[in-house]
This record gives structure tokens, C-alpha cells and sequence, in this order.
């Protein structure tokens, strides 16, 4: 045994002295000795790490998976040679399926107050669990309930309850946090408690389509599996993120993690604290991303703001005076850079908030002010329609088969009474506009002016090709309430 161990050792060494002495060359080659490590990296975390390591837990869970139930089970004779195995499977003798199981799963996170023993983590690590257990650096394992969570920004709030008071770590900006600056990870990966990494921040305002919110933080600090929930550390040892997923094909680290952002998170953490649910704020707005070809359309710079497609009826947008076709360019005094910012701008500010609300229409700006609502979890509900449509001779623009709404298209169609315009009763394959728009929509508007019928969306073609612009942008709704802006090549 001893024997084969040494020579396991040996074999195994081989290959990684190797590696040692290549990396090594590459340095010497690059000019990049321990000289100047120190002096363009960090000398040590230590320090730091020695400071936060205690405020940093594990977090262990397990809940009860159900067998099922009502199954037929397989008959098998005695003596079969295959009896066994299904003995191992069934209870035979009661006919009955597998009992339940109890899984339990690993996360990482944080003390926020160590005095009430307050605990950030993600959710997906406490999801559907029914047991919580909180394993402090010293080994002290104590229980944990459920204060609060968030979906959207994957947060949870935990309690303990100690018996002296924690170690704890507060919020940082993550807004300060530059590409390149230095951050340091703690947490569980694969159950390895008390593991710190280092690296920088890879980048900023990732957007990894997990929810309406996203911004994360990138960095190259070696995250796993178990490291969900866990700070993210910068070098003052302020907590500038919550590590919560990773891009892998293997399952472990390749360098591409990613944290929620701590101007994200805090404020979370503190209505959650507060209500033990999370309110945000609603503009009631649906809006889409100012593109090229809209941008080009109204005549304003491109990656401009957000392009409001419809208003809710009754909704603080629309009694503030906001309309369809506008472009929002500031909330309360804050850039809106992109589609992507609106919502996080508005999601943040405090209910009942009287904000400022700066909009491009028709080529002008105007400030309107709106009392921001509160969102609620059924707010993208859509507004039914049913009805009747109808075309008629129709006319041909654009490569679309335009004709007046009539009862019999409306009925066609799926449209109501209320809803006015001219209907696309058919479309040129090789048109232009067959990339954004179908048979069966309704033009509202065109170059932002409302239409009736094909004729009204002519003349406001002829007029944009007399401004010399080379696109027209026109609003279009579907059957199913829904709206969005297109914009379509003249030529």
C-alpha cells in the first residue's frame, strides 16, 4: 500500500513541476518577477481576510423529497436472480413506493448585524428548504429562520439567534468599484468552508437574462459551487457584491463568476428587514430599447434613453402625462442610459415619490412630474381585447396590404371596437418591414402622429421623406393588447 502511494506521488508530481517550471518561464520571458508582483499586486490579503473571515458563514439546508405515491410496482418471483435488486427498490412486502428521502444542500453568506444575528444569503440556496442551519467560522452550528426574500435579485434574509454578539461586515459602493480594481471572495466552495480568493472586477453591468434586474459585477476571483450567497469582498473589506452564479462547462470555476451588486442589495436587505417582503416602485410603463433605426427615425442620438411602447391606463405614467412614442432620458434626476437602467431607477425609488421625468417628444424635451406607484407581483397583466376588424380595397405601402379597420376584419382579427388605426391585412415576404411586423397588426401611428387609415399613414410617409430621413417609425398592437414601435426603411 505504502509502495503504490509513493509511487501514485511521484507520477503525479511529474506532471505539476512541469507546469511550476513553465509558468515560471513565462514569467522570466515577460519580464515579471517577484519584484514586480509586489509591486503591481497586492502584497497580501491577510490582513484583510483575517478581519472578515469570522463575519462569513456557511449555510446548510435540507428538506424532504416525497416518494411517489399510487405507482404499481413490479412483480418479481422469489428465487429470480433480479429479486434482490428489486428488494433493494421497493418495499415488496408492503407494496408500497421508496419512503421519503431528506436531501440537504451548501451556500455561503453574511452577517449584516451581528447583534441580531442577521444573515444575507441567496435564495436559490434556501429555496424549498425546511430546515436551516448556520455553521459560524468556530464551528458553532446554530438554527436559522426565514425573515424575508426577493426572487428578482435572488436575495434572502436570514435570523439567528447568538449567544454574544457576531462578527459583521457592511455594505460597500458598487458603484465606486472599478474594472480592474482588486476583490476578494469568501465562502463554501464544495463544502470547504473559510475559503478565500482573490482576483479583480472583470467587468461591470453584466446582464445574464436571470431577471428584470440584472447588473452584475464580474469577476475573475475563483467562485463554486457553495459559494452562492457569499461576499464579495473590496479591498477596505466592504461587501461589494453577493456571489451568486458562474459560466462553466465543467461545473467549476473558469475564471467568469458573477455577484448582485451591493447598491442592489442593501436596500433589499432593508425592506426586507423592515416588511419582510420587498416594495418597489411602478411607473407603468411598457417600453422597449431605442435602436439604430429608431433612433435614426426620430431624428435623436443613438442608445438614447428608454421608448415608451405603451402606458397603462390609470397608471402613474399616464396620469403624470407621459404617452406612448415618448422617449424617457432622466428619472428623478438620474441618466437613463438604456432600456436596461429604467427599471432598475424606478424599481428603487420610494412609493408615493413625487420624481421629474424627462422625455424627448417629437424631437423636444419635456419634464413631466409623476408620483411613482408601488409594483405589484400581477402588474404585467394584460388588458383583454375581443372584438372585430376588418380591410378593405387596400393599399399598399411599405410592402404592407393596408386597409381601414372594418367589423369584419375586426372580427377576423381578434380586435375590438375601441382600438383605431389601419389593419396590415397582408405582407410583401421581401419587404422591408416583414422582419417587424405580421398580418393581423394595426398601425396606431406613424412618425408619432396617430392614423385612421391607410390614407393618414401616407401622408405621414410623404412628409418623413420630405425631412430627408430615411426611416419612418410607426407604432403597431397586436390582438393581444400588445404595442411595440418599429421602424421601417423608406428605400
Amino acid at each position: 500500500m505504502q509502495g503504490n502511494s509513493a509511487r501514485r506521488r511521484r507520477a503525479l508530481g511529474a506532471p505539476v513541476v512541469l507546469g511550476l517550471l513553465l509558468l515560471g518561464l513565462a514569467c522570466s520571458t515577460m519580464g515579471v518577477g517577484p519584484a514586480a508582483a509586489q509591486k503591481h499586486g497586492p502584497e497580501s490579503v491577510a490582513p484583510v481576510a483575517e478581519q472578515l473571515i469570522e463575519a462569513v458563514v456557511n449555510v446548510s439546508t435540507s428538506q424532504a423529497i416525497r416518494g411517489p405515491q399510487g405507482l404499481p410496482l413490479p412483480s418479481v418471483p422469489k428465487g429470480s436472480p433480479y429479486h434482490e435488486y428489486f428488494d433493494e427498490f421497493f418495499d415488496s412486502r408492503s407494496g408500497r413506493s421508496p419512503p421519503d428521502r431528506t436531501v440537504s444542500s451548501l451556500g455561503s453568506g453574511f452577517i449584516v448585524d451581528g447583534k441580531e444575528g442577521i444573515i444575507v444569503t441567496n435564495n436559490h440556496v434556501i429555496d424549498g428548504a425546511e430546515e436551516i442551519q448556520i455553521n459560524l467560522h468556530d464551528g458553532t452550528k446554530l438554527k436559522a429562520e426565514l425573515i424575508g426574500k426577493d426572487t428578482k435579485t435572488d436575495i434572502a434574509l436570514l435570523k439567528v439567534n447568538p449567544r454574544t454578539e457576531l462578527k459583521s461586515v457592511k455594505f460597500g459602493s458598487s458603484a465606486a468599484i472599478r474594472v480592474g480594481d482588486w476583490v476578494m471572495a469568501i465562502g463554501n466552495p464544495f463544502g470547504l468552508g473559510g475559503s478565500v480568493t482573490v482576483g479583480v472586477i472583470s467587468a461591470k453591468a453584466r446582464n445574464i437574462n436571470s431577471g428584470p434586474y440584472d447588473d452584475y459585477l464580474q469577476t475573475d476571483a475563483s467562485i463554486n459551487k457553495g459559494n452562492s450567497g457569499g461576499p464579495l469582498f473590496n479591498m477596505d473589506g466592504e461587501v461589494v457584491g453577493v456571489n451568486t452564479a458562474i459560466i462553466s462547462p465543467t461545473g467549476g470555476s473558469i475564471g467568469i463568476g458573477f455577484a448582485v451588486p451591493a447598491d442592489a442589495v442593501a436596500p433589499v436587505v432593508e425592506q426586507l428587514r423592515q416588511y419582510h417582503e420587498v416594495r418597489r416602485g411602478w411607473l407603468g410603463v411598457k417600453i422597449q430599447s431605442v435602436s439604430d433605426e429608431i433612433a435614426g427615425a426620430l431624428g435623436i442620438p443613438e442608445n438614447t434613453g428608454a421608448l415608451v411602447a405603451a402606458v397603462t391606463p390609470d397608471g402613474p405614467a399616464a396620469k403624470g402625462g407621459l404617452a406612448a412614442g415618448d422617449v424617457i432620458v432622466n428619472f428623478d434626476g438620474e441618466a437613463v442610459s438604456g432600456m436596461r437602467t429604467l427599471p432598475r431607477l424606478v424599481a428603487r425609488a420610494p412609493i408615493d415619490k413625487l420624481v421629474d421625468v424627462d422625455v424627448l417628444r417629437k424631437g423636444e424635451k419635456k419634464t413631466f412630474k409623476v408620483t411613482v406607484g408601488r409594483l405589484s407581483e400581477d402588474d404585467s397583466a394584460k388588458s383583454a381585447v375581443s372584438g372585430e376588424d376588418d380591410a378593405d380595397p387596400a393599399t399598399t405601402l411599405l410592402g404592407l396590404k393596408l386597409a381601414e379597420l372594418t367589423d369584419e376584419l375586426r372580427a377576423k382579427y381578434g380586435f375590438g371596437a375601441g382600438i383605431k388605426g389601419a389593419i396590415v391585412d397582408a405582407v410583401d415576404p421581401k419587404s422591408p418591414a416583414a422582419t417587424s411586423i405580421k398580418a393581423g397588426d394595426v398601425i396606431v401611428q406613424a412618425a408619432n402622429e396617430p392614423v385612421s387609415n391607410p390614407q393618414d399613414i401616407a401622408k405621414r410617409i410623404e412628409s418623413v421623406k420630405k425631412s430627408s430621413r430615411k426611416t419612418v417609425m410607426l407604432e403597431v398592437e397586436d390582438a393581444k393588447g400588445g404595442h411595440r414601435f418599429v421602424s421601417v426603411p423608406l428605400e
